[in-house]
């Protein structure tokens, strides 16, 4: 439920819950109380008489009894009527009043026949009370109050005319104290219920949260809250989920990066230390006079120019990781001609890779025309890099690498396949991953730092293509690469 919600039915209750359970409270005393006075039953109640006070019953009755006076002086035969009196009887007992008519010593007409009967042995004899200065007497254990008018029915029996009052000053007293007992619980009872109601609703769940936030706060964020609540409550829960969740996801990137960073840290201390101690050696043979022919010195010096190279290429995966890391590779992207680029491309390692004794072939099924946009010193990185695990990699002494264009309707694709040892596919799925390396063991022959084909896939991906890979063991490897075409709009 929403806060504003929460707040309207919080406001609604504080007053008509207090309201509608007050009025229930009035109306169950009421009955109670009408219930332990003798002689009336729930149809006789009258909450009016509950609340009137002595003065005002007396004078309502003192001027009922004048109206029945001045009545008799017109027409005492009216008295007679039992349908008069009835419907004069109906209109007193809104105002706690019946009427009583005694014609010699029988009861002529009751306006209450259960009260009627206990008090009527009880009422003044004809003619017993003064008419100027005593209209009526007061009946304290009955709590009635009874005027007598006398008169003479026109047969010329007696007769009296008695209003019966009820005075219950004691009802009223009883009331008052109940309906004030009545009011405290009320307020207790409503405040207790908003009180639990909104602590269960607002504060406990507040509480759980900052509880949750503690654990985030020491490191622990495999906390979970879960709730059904729905409003700021439940948004504010699934809001700390998701931020758990990431906050989880980052640490274990975090680990996982540190955990990478220091094998990276191990493994290019061992990939450098490999070339310099190499190096080192050679120089100290050179030194020495070990290479004490032309043709040794040749093989020195090129032993530590190819062990240099080897170190600089380490360094420059090193400065492209740490650009891939912070996102900071610069790109000149421009129109390239496929046909073109990928032919000089060739050219260009085909030379390195016949000394080694690897056969390169090349095809290019693409229109002449085909062109791409890319960075031609970025694109030169990833053939370089394919190129250079192939031939790290190949285990055949007549090694083979072919180079192969597709053209597909709106893209080229880019095959370099060789014949050497292969991946497996528990392998295969992982390459492309920073830090990832196929062989357990690390030699000098096929060490590396595992962050090659990681820049590989960075550099495709944000040429706006893809890359994968597709091995067999003991057959050769092929990596694939796609590369959307350029067209110029007409």
């Amino acid at each position: 439920m929403k806060f504003k919600t929460r707040l309207q039915v919080t406001f609604i209750s504080i007053i008509v819950l207090p309201l509608l359970l007050t009025v229930l409270a009035f109306m169950m005393i009421g009955v109670y109380l009408m219930n332990m006075q003798k002689g009336y039953g729930l149809r006789d109640l009258d909450y009016g008489m509950m609340t009137d006070n002595l003065k005002d019953l007396l004078g309502d009755a003192n001027q009922v009894y004048d109206e029945f006076a001045r009545q008799a002086k017109k027409d005492v035969a009216v008295f007679a009527d039992k349908a008069y009196l009835e419907k004069k009887n109906e209109e007193l007992s809104r105002r706690s009043t019946y009427l009583l008519v005694r014609k010699g010593d029988t009861l002529y007409f009751a306006g209450n026949p259960t009260a009627s009967e206990i008090i009527f042995r009880r009422l003044p004899a004809y003619q017993s009370l003064s008419q100027d200065n005593e209209r009526g007497i007061y009946f304290n254990d009955l709590e009635r109050y009874v005027s007598q008018l006398d008169f003479v029915f026109p047969d010329g029996s007696q007769g009296s005319l008695f209003v019966v009052t009820r005075v219950h000053l004691l009802i009223s007293r009883k009331l008052v104290a109940y309906m004030f007992i009545a009011i405290l619980l009320i307020l207790l009872f409503t405040s207790i219920m908003l009180t639990r109601w909104i602590r269960t609703g607002v504060f406990t769940p507040i509480a759980e949260l900052n509880v949750a936030m503690k654990k985030i706060k020491d490191g622990n964020f495999d906390y979970a809250l879960e709730t059904t609540a729905e409003g700021e409550i439940g948004d504010l829960y699934q809001n700390y989920e998701d931020m758990r969740l990431r906050l989880k996801e980052s640490a274990e990137e975090k680990q996982d990066n540190e955990k990478k960073n220091r094998e990276l840290i191990s493994n290019i201390s061992h990939d450098l230390k490999t070339p310099i101690t190499a190096i080192k050696g050679y120089v100290e043979g050179i030194m020495d006079g070990v290479a004490d022919t032309p043709e040794k010195m040749d093989k020195y010096i090129r032993t530590i120019y190819n062990k240099a190279n080897d170190m600089d290429k380490l360094i420059n995966e090193l400065t492209t990781y740490s650009s891939i890391d912070t996102n900071h590779i610069q790109y000149n992207f421009q129109r390239i001609n496929v046909a073109d680029y990928f032919g000089d491309c060739v050219e260009e390692v085909g030379l390195d890779l016949e000394s080694r004794n690897i056969k390169l072939n090349y095809a290019n099924a693409a229109d002449p025309s085909t062109m791409v946009i890319a960075d031609a010193e970025q694109m030169k990185k990833v053939i370089n890099n394919i190129i250079s695990n192939s031939v790290k990699y190949m285990d055949k002494p007549n090694g083979r690498i072919d180079i192969r264009i597709l053209d597909h309707e709106d893209s080229i694709q880019i095959e370099i396949e060789d014949n050497g040892k292969g991946i497996a596919q528990k392998d295969l799925t992982r390459i492309f991953e920073r830090f990832y390396r196929t062989d357990a063991s690390r030699n000098s022959a096929q060490g590396g730092s595992g962050i090659g084909l990681s820049i590989v896939k960075k550099i495709i991906e944000d040429h706006g293509g893809y890359i994968w890979a597709t091995s067999k063991e003991g057959e050769g490897t092929c990596m694939h690469f796609v590369l959307r075409k350029y067209v110029e709009l007409s």
